[in-house]
């Protein structure tokens, strides 16, 4: 495959070993790493992502081998890939972008996907119903996509449901979904602080004390 070998030789050629002994020390040297800054990294693919988004039509064949590829940079890729080609992307694309979910996880990796099918779901009302039923899996980074899927959409919140998938994951002792609950809670203050102020003195006998400091760390700022 061509287009992956040119990325490849442009990733080895400004492979950075400090960089990248820095980085796979920040994720816990779970991951391989040729060192490079993000800027270098988009800089390289810039005009690549520019030709496949011409297209209009994603490769999925390029898409998997990247990331089955060792280093974590091919992971990075896809979701910039994924981001820019968000326009195409449907609810029968969504097991293709689960199992990359599903694969090499991080939160690096989860809180990059999880925005790409939310956005999804703004145009495909099937999105609601399934990321209730991910808010309730047995991977705790399906459940996190869940939680987050809607960060950052302010008035095209969909309270009902961010209550729902949150209410769904109180009780469990796990930092990566308290953390989640209070990101998104935080988020949502920005825009609607009272909704946040609200839902918060409601479950505070439910929540972690983790969600309730990340839920409430801009309150006192926007109420």
């Amino acid at each position: 495959m061509i287009k992956f070998e040119e990325i490849e030789k442009q990733f080895e050629l400004n492979r950075n070993a400090d960089n990248a002994c820095k980085m796979a020390q920040y994720m816990r040297n779970q991951f391989k790493f040729y060192g490079l800054a993000t800027p270098i990294r988009k800089n390289i693919y810039k005009d690549f992502l520019k030709t496949e988004n011409s297209k209009k039509n994603i490769d999925w064949e390029f898409l998997d081998k990247c990331y089955q590829n060792d280093y974590r940079e091919f992971q990075y890729l896809v979701m910039d890939y994924l981001v820019v080609m968000q326009k195409y992307l449907t609810y029968e694309d969504i097991p293709k972008i689960k199992n990359y979910a599903k694969t090499k996880q991080w939160w690096d990796t989860i809180d990059g996907l999880d925005r790409i099918i939310g956005n999804i779901g703004l145009s495909d009302n099937r999105v609601n119903d399934l990321m209730v039923a991910w808010s309730e899996d047995k991977d705790i980074w399906i459940r996190r996509i869940a939680i987050d899927h809607q960060l950052s959409r302010k008035e095209k919140t969909n309270v009902d449901l961010l209550s729902k998938i949150i209410c769904n994951n109180f009780g469990i002792n796990e930092f990566f979904i308290n953390k989640a609950i209070g990101w998104s809670l935080r988020e949502y203050s920005k825009y609607n602080p009272k909704w946040v102020k609200d839902f918060v003195e409601y479950n505070k006998d439910r929540m972690a004390k983790l969600s309730i400091k990340e839920a409430t760390k801009y309150l006192l700022k926007f109420i």
